[in-house]
């Protein structure tokens, strides 16, 4: 019998991340959707690590399944950390991606582009339900480009050039962004420790 997980996001496209990273792993991965009547958890925690932690063992608790959530965000050197973990909500509680990016840009419009350095943050947490809880952390480096280029992925990707790279992830297919990517760091060390804590 595989591993029964649930993955604590209803954002399909970061489902489908998540599914193909852990692809050959023998676990059975559910979502949200999956678990009626799973409350909603608020993201009220000033670190991506505790908003992780919070949604992975409210969700683990509540299904009786082990859960993996995750926080992820922008960090802007230039705007002093900004977004961080306001990154889904920048322009506002009802924002959208394309409210956030606006702002974004708007806010570093004027700034010289040796001094656009970002760099994408991610926590996975993995929670069973008696409490215990492993944390993977994520990140990658690069800049912000002036205008939005492409149109995979989600959130800031059409402005986050990786470094070295000058492509914009949301220019990038799926299987180059998943090998550079915080998230795919992150889910990467899940992965290496799934493998072994079924197989130990």
């Amino acid at each position: 019998m595989p591993l029964e997980l649930v993955i604590a996001t209803r954002n399909r496209k970061k489902i489908e991340e998540i599914k193909r990273i852990l692809q050959g792993v023998p676990v059975a991965l559910f979502a949200l959707d999956d678990v009626p009547g799973c409350p909603e958890v608020e993201e009220d925690a000033d670190t991506f690590e505790g908003n992780a932690v919070k949604k992975a063992l409210a969700v683990a608790r509540y299904s009786g399944k082990p859960a993996i959530a995750d926080d992820s965000g922008l960090e802007v050197y230039a705007l002093n950390g900004a977004p961080g973990v306001w990154s889904a909500r920048y322009a506002g509680a009802d924002a959208d991606d394309r409210k956030n990016l606006e702002k974004l840009l708007s806010e570093l419009r004027g700034v010289e582009e040796e001094k656009r350095g970002a760099r994408f943050v991610c926590c996975v947490a993995l929670a069973f339900p008696d409490g215990r809880v492993e944390t993977f952390p994520g990140f990658v480096g690069g800049r912000i480009g002036t205008e939005p280029k492409g149109f995979s992925g989600f959130g800031y990707d059409p402005v986050f050039y990786p470094k070295g790279h000058d492509k914009t992830f949301a220019e990038m297919s799926a299987d180059e962004k998943d090998a550079l990517s915080h998230r795919g760091v992150a889910l990467r060390k899940l992965r290496i420790y799934l493998s072994s804590f079924i197989v130990g």
